[in-house]
């Protein structure tokens, strides 16, 4: 038998199936089983342990055991210092990130409010005078229309109908008020005629050629004339009122046949048609709604410190969500007097901060004009009021939009 220190596997062969050792003889046995007690490395060892409990773990059996001792496999922590690094770098980064993003946002000065709303622009219903039907429509919504521009007819036959009977009544009037004028001058001649004959019965009587009936008689005369005069007259002035009444009717219907047709009042935009052709539409029916281009504003809301600073004419911006980049010159035109939303009970300073008064902002004018066709109504957007007239408008509400 080999020494008890030696490895079996430094023996020698000799070719046949058993093998010597300083001339002891090797088991089979054991050279079959020498390599499972073979000496390895700790990493072998280690791994196979590690192998081995999982696979144990999986069937449900006790750990495994090595020269009859449990293996006891440590736990890896696997946090580097890299992993630190990388959440400083992230943090720095963020918060780099957020100074810059800080310093980019626009923070309104002291002197200045603000409020959010909608662009809007003056509504203006074209409805119907008279009960009627619509018999065209000239427009469409989206159309820009001018003063004085026809967008829509009723149905005025009614209306022509009886304006031509009332010009049949003047041309009769009329013929009556001719007649009547040819009676008075008639009757003018007549008594211009009596008039000469008593001026020379009267000198006839004088020298005694006439008698005083004779002269009285042609006095009598006169006087009939001159009543007959008087009477012709009044003729003629209600023939004249007669013919003056019905011309009025007839500009009456001129008048109601021209309100029949709807034109446009002022310069603006159809917004909305409400009828169609052919609707049956009572007095004051609404046909369209148009935008009043010329007086375009936005209602905001500001509490109460800011709404008392404001007055009527103080500078505004408006600024649009779509074009955040413009700031369109504007005034105040209104301030409310009351507030339009606050609590029930307004007893403490806290609730009194808390109402808020609605501000209108409106476009300038020479603004509108340059830029009407673009305007759209209806945008959200902000408007900032300058409350102190010395405070300076910030850089990002100095431009006006109108370059």
């Amino acid at each position: 038998m080999s020494e008890p220190n030696e490895d079996p596997s430094r023996s020698e062969p000799t070719g046949e199936t058993s093998g010597s050792h300083k001339g002891g003889v090797i088991d089979a046995s054991q050279e079959i089983l020498a390599p499972a007690v073979r000496p390895r490395s700790d990493v072998a060892l280690h791994d196979d342990a590690i192998q081995a409990v999982a696979t144990e773990k999986q069937v449900g059996q006790a750990p495994a055991t090595a020269h009859g001792a449990v293996v006891v496999v440590p736990s890896r922590r696997r946090f580097s210092w890299r992993w630190v690094l990388a959440l400083l770098v992230l943090a720095a980064g963020a918060g780099g990130g957020y100074f810059w993003w800080n310093l980019q946002q626009f923070h309104l000065p002291a002197g200045f409010a603000y409020g959010n709303g909608r662009l809007e622009a003056d509504p203006i219903d074209i409805d119907t005078k008279f009960a009627g039907r619509v018999l065209q429509i000239m427009v469409d919504e989206g159309d820009r229309v001018a003063a004085g521009q026809v967008v829509a007819r009723m149905d005025t036959r009614d209306l022509e109908a009886t304006r031509q009977s009332y010009i049949s009544q003047k041309s009769q009037a009329q013929h009556s008020l001719d007649e009547a004028r040819f009676l008075l001058t008639q009757q003018q001649t007549v008594v211009k005629f009596a008039q000469q004959e008593v001026d020379r019965t009267s000198a006839l009587v004088a020298k005694s050629f006439a008698t005083q009936e004779l002269l009285d008689q042609r006095m009598q005369a006169l006087d009939g004339g001159i009543a007959a005069l008087h009477a012709a007259s009044q003729r003629v002035e209600e023939a004249e009122h007669a013919v003056a009444v019905i011309t009025h009717n007839i500009e009456l219907y001129n008048v109601n046949i021209a309100d029949n047709t709807l034109v446009a009042p002022k310069d603006g935009r159809i917004e909305y048609r409400v009828s169609n052709i052919g609707e049956v539409l009572p007095a004051g029916g609404k046909v369209f709604t148009m935008l009043d281009l010329s007086y375009v504003y936005m209602d905001v809301y500001l509490p109460t410190v800011d709404a008392g600073k404001a007055a009527i004419g103080d500078e505004a911006r408006i600024m649009l969500d779509a074009f955040p980049k413009i700031a369109v010159p504007a005034h105040i035109t209104y301030i409310a007097t009351e507030a339009e939303f606050t609590p029930k009970a307004v007893e403490t300073q806290s609730e009194r901060d808390r109402l808020m008064f609605r501000i209108r902002a409106r476009v300038d004018a020479d603004v509108l004009k340059k830029y009407e066709m673009e305007v759209r109504t209806g945008l959200p957007g902000d408007a900032y009021v300058r409350l102190d007239s010395k405070a300076r408008w910030p850089k990002q509400l100095s431009n006006e939009g109108t370059k």
